[in-house]
């Protein structure tokens, strides 16, 4: 009786342990979450549009700037790409910090793409993730051409932006920092 009895306490722990875990996980906010959630402050978002990203089959891609000033903090800026699709609308909000380092990572990944396709291998994928969840990248697969993408959110199904060459992204996240710097009096 008292093995039944430690076995069904053990259980339950560990449940209610689980269910803990569970709720932290959900609870992982971006920096736009964070910076905009705030309560009992107002918060002002001032946008300014880009041209949009091309891409390969017929996804719609909007890009802006968004300025979000709240309280008495210094403005944020963001950079955010928007994918619709036939259900939802996906939008990645890159803060002007995290857009320098994708910048320098782009750098970095158009450096070793050359060497990436002469490896031949079946597929390869290259990728920079921010601490949001937005990854720049490509893949190589079977045909040995290299294929740019952009995945707007770490979580959901149809985040995936397929771009059509790394000038592409290049001209889309150096005009996006020209125009925050602008934006900026800088």
């Amino acid at each position: 009786m008292r093995l039944f009895l430690l076995a069904a306490l053990l259980l339950a722990t560990c449940q209610i342990h689980a269910q803990d875990a569970k709720k932290e996980a959900q609870e992982v906010k971006t920096k736009m979450d964070i910076f905009t959630s705030k309560t009992g402050i107002i918060t002002k978002f001032v946008d300014y549009k880009l041209p949009p990203i091309k891409t390969s089959f017929g996804a719609s891609s909007e890009t802006r700037i968004r300025k979000v000033s709240s309280g008495t903090i210094p403005p944020v800026y963001f950079y955010q790409i928007e994918k619709e699709s036939k259900y939802t609308t996906s939008v990645a909000s890159i803060e002007y910090a995290d857009l320098l380092e994708v910048i320098k990572a782009i750098a970095s990944l158009k450096s070793e793409v050359d060497k990436d396709v002469a490896s031949k291998s079946d597929y390869l994928e290259n990728k920079f993730t921010t601490v949001d969840g937005f990854q720049v990248g490509y893949y190589v697969g079977a045909d040995g051409a290299p294929k740019w993408y952009l995945k707007l959110s770490r979580y959901g199904s149809d985040q995936t932006l397929f771009v059509d060459g790394l000038s592409t992204i290049e001209t889309a996240f150096d005009g996006a920092k020209a125009k925050i710097d602008s934006v900026k009096g800088k």
